[in-house]
């Protein structure tokens, strides 16, 4: 998997470079995604200003409501959460797309044919998560903000400048940082782990189905385990 991935990123700097199929699937991880990214944001930040609230009111400190849902977000939530809903929905369609191309001797095709599969199937989809996963990030980020504004403010009586101007204070450029480095890193993983699981499925329905199941279930695993030594580093 790792001699993979290093083909992988010797193609995406060496020409040419095949910006009609980076587009396309740019909309396949962008686009397509983000009515599940709204509603995820949407409803974590909902969750989290009604959970942190009574937690933070036991000690006397409900102003840092807005400080706390935006660090929770930016740092881990943002990136972790829709890195894992986006591995759920693309992911899966993309090693199953792939592995039913492998089945279907349409990769043995391309490689007959003398063209690289690598940089028609992998690198378009690898490039593409790279550039994707962080805005899709950040659009969780705000929309989860917005959420937990729309609990704060409208439903538990909060004041709307004490729940912006704290997070002005408390959110600094490094932990924006943090989370741009993950959102980055889980887009690697995710399209590494999929498509190289596409790639080399076994033959058969039964062999898609597996390679699948496997790519999802990898990809989340290893998500969480980045997060915790990445999070450790950049303390």
């Amino acid at each position: 998997m790792f001699t993979f991935l290093m083909n992988a990123f010797y193609f995406i700097f060496s020409p040419p470079f095949k910006f009609n199929l980076l587009l396309k699937q740019i909309r396949f991880f962008g686009n397509k995604s983000m009515i599940i990214i709204l509603l995820t944001g949407s409803f974590t930040g909902m969750v989290l200003a009604l959970q942190l609230f009574y937690t933070l009111r036991k000690f006397g400190s409900e102003a840092l409501l807005g400080p706390a849902i935006a660090l929770s977000l930016i740092r881990e939530l943002g990136p972790v959460l829709s890195a894992l809903m986006v591995t759920g929905r693309a992911g899966s369609a993309l090693t199953a797309e792939i592995g039913i191309m492998r089945i279907s001797e349409q990769i043995d095709a391309l490689t007959a044919m003398a063209l690289n599969p690598m940089r028609y199937l992998i690198i378009p989809n690898i490039a593409a998560a790279i550039m994707v996963f962080p805005l899709l990030a950040a659009i969780f980020d705000v929309i989860g903000i917005y959420g937990g504004y729309a609990i704060a403010v409208k439903l538990l009586g909060m004041s709307e400048g004490t729940y912006f101007s704290q997070m002005e204070v408390f959110v600094e450029m490094k932990d924006i940082r943090q989370g741009l480095y993950k959102s980055i890193s889980f887009g690697v993983i995710v399209s590494w782990v999929c498509c190289y699981k596409g790639f080399y499925t076994g033959y058969g329905a039964e062999g898609v189905s597996k390679a699948t199941t496997e790519a999802v279930v990898m990809s989340s695993v290893l998500i969480l385990i980045w997060d915790y030594f990445l999070g450790s580093v950049l303390l």
